[in-house]
């Protein structure tokens, strides 16, 4: 889909903002973003330590990203207006929800890009969690890759329950993609064990 031009530019220049606040408060690096396949279906799967995520990792890629946002975040004016103009995906508070589901299939067999985070919530203690299966479905419809991200140094800065903001190093690190005719034979478990396998050795990689 052809965004207006004042989105395609908008979203080049939050970016641009966000890359430079992330260098100069964060010490924030960056390794891997190759891998980002440069057409075709994409599910962006990464680790969720904190609510910085969805910004460092969509300021990380040139390709442009389809960001989830919970429905009540809608509802709260100084965000309401810049989830909109980035077109952030609605979705429920326990989850994704069948009209959540349906728009990410939807862009996703436009060739865009999605970001989900497969741990389903933040982690409570900077590790990475067990993946949900939901996102397999949403893979195998669309025949999307799946891109692992790791994210290490956002639980630091922002944990759960914290009311500040630690400025301590930020990175992320992006995997190779599974392609579907890596995953097409695979079952569910199978494809939650690989996904979870390239998350967890890109987050060990950054912690070395």
């Amino acid at each position: 889909m052809q965004r207006p031009w004042t989105k395609r530019v908008g979203y080049r220049a939050i970016r641009t903002v966000a890359r430079l606040t992330a260098v100069a408060l964060f010490r924030f690096r960056s390794f891997g973003v190759q891998n980002m396949p440069e057409d075709g279906p994409v599910l962006v799967c990464a680790n969720h330590q904190s609510h910085l995520d969805p910004v460092l990792v969509g300021m990380v890629f040139e390709r442009r990203l389809n960001f989830v946002a919970r429905k009540s975040l809608f509802r709260f004016a100084p965000l309401r207006w810049l989830i909109q103009y980035l077109d952030a995906i609605p979705i429920d508070r326990e989850g994704m929800g069948l009209e959540g589901i349906k728009e990410s299939i939807r862009r996703l067999r436009r060739d865009e890009a999605v970001l989900i985070f497969p741990e389903g919530t933040r982690t409570r203690n900077g590790e990475l969690a067990a993946l949900k299966p939901g996102f397999c479905a949403l893979a195998r419809r669309t025949k999307a890759a799946l891109l692992p991200v790791a994210v290490e140094g956002a639980y630091q800065a922002w944990p759960r329950n914290a009311k500040t903001i630690r400025f301590c190093r930020i990175q992320v690190r992006v995997g190779t993609p599974i392609r579907f005719d890596q995953y097409d034979s695979m079952d569910d478990q199978q494809l939650v064990a690989e996904l979870h396998r390239r998350i967890l050795a890109c987050h060990t990689a950054l912690r070395k």
